[in-house]
Formats: structure tokens, C-alpha cells, sequence
């Protein structure tokens, strides 16, 4: 026992090095981690989502409503300072009746001028399997008119955290009341 006395004092010296070096900066309120020799951050994996964001602004159940305008918006040919509240369906095929797989929501406004854009801000918010509950966060331009916009995936919840990526997004269908969209994430995470 008296031989392996000084090996446990080296060994906790060894240990006590290390969380100090781990936790290396302190200020009141915050502190600097540093991740040394961890396992995990060797581990990241990259998920594809595949699914339909239907956005119904008329008709007798909205799932967008407007909730704030510019003075101005109502001669814009863009609408231009709109702002649009959504809580959309997600579903796995285009069809409004396929099976829901989450919630889109957040909200867009109409932030250009010159042609119709929108400033997204959404939550994609998931039902379904081992997904259930977990979210992934949305915060980009969507230039409506072009073929496919790219938006960035900023962070997420869950299986998700820590995530980033992009979000890929392309009109399927349109007409008076309702936009369905499809998207194809990808998603970087651990």
C-alpha cells in the first residue's frame, strides 16, 4: 500500500492538471471550457430530412396570419415590411392529408423592395420517431422566385443540438390560399 501511494499522487496531480486546463477561465457569470481529448467531438454525423411545409394564408383555417404591416405595405408590389406569425404542418409527401411529421414555426417578413423575399425565422418542430420533440432552428433570406433557396440551420434542440447545416427549399405547388414547399435538410450534429 505504501508504494502505491505516491503513484495516487501523481495520478490525482495528473487528474488535477487536467480539469483545471478544462475549465481554464472564470468570470462571474461565465466560464471557458475547453474539450480536451474528448471522444465526442470526433463523432459528428450529418442527417438528411426530407419533408412538405404547407403555409395555408387564407381560406377558414390559416396556419399564417399576418400580424404587423408598414404603413407603406399596402402600395408595395413586394408588401414590403409585412410580417407574417406561422405555425405550418410538415408533412412526408405533398398532399395536405399525408402523414404530419412536425411544425414549422416562427414567423417571415417581407424584406425587400425590389422583389419578393422574405427574412425567415422558424422552428422546424418535429413529431415523429425518435425525432419527437426535437427542433431545428432556421434564420436566412428566401428569395420566394427562385428555384431552390438555400437557407442556414443555425441550431436545434435535442438530437439536434449544437447542429448546423442547410436547408434547401423549393415551391411544389401554389395557389390562392396555400404554398407547399418542399425541403431537404442537412443537418450536422453529434
Amino acid at each position: 500500500m505504501a508504494r502505491a501511494f505516491p503513484k495516487l499522487i501523481v495520478l490525482l496531480a495528473i487528474l488535477s492538471t487536467f480539469f483545471n486546463i478544462a475549465q481554464s477561465e472564470s468570470h462571474g457569470f461565465s466560464s471557458t471550457l475547453t474539450l480536451l481529448g474528448s471522444k465526442r467531438l470526433k463523432l459528428e454525423k450529418m442527417s438528411h430530412l426530407h419533408f412538405y411545409f404547407h403555409d395555408t394564408i387564407g381560406g377558414s383555417n390559416p396556419t399564417a396570419i399576418r400580424v404587423a404591416e408598414a404603413p407603406s405595405t399596402k402600395t408595395s408590389p413586394t408588401v414590403f415590411g409585412a410580417v407574417v406569425m406561422m405555425d405550418d404542418p410538415l408533412t412526408e409527401r405533398p398532399e395536405s392529408i399525408s402523414k404530419l411529421v412536425g411544425r414549422a414555426q416562427g414567423f417571415y417578413a417581407l424584406a425587400s423592395q425590389s422583389e419578393l423575399a422574405l427574412l425567415m425565422n422558424l422552428n422546424f418542430v418535429f413529431m415523429e420517431g425518435k425525432y419527437n420533440g426535437i427542433t431545428i432552428s432556421i434564420l436566412g433570406r428566401n428569395a420566394v422566385f427562385s428555384d431552390v433557396r438555400e437557407m442556414p440551420v443555425v441550431g436545434g434542440s435535442g438530437l439536434f443540438r449544437l447542429a448546423r447545416g442547410y436547408a434547401l427549399a423549393k415551391t411544389h405547388s401554389f395557389d390562392t390560399t396555400t404554398v407547399v414547399v418542399e425541403y431537404n435538410v442537412y443537418v450536422i450534429h453529434y
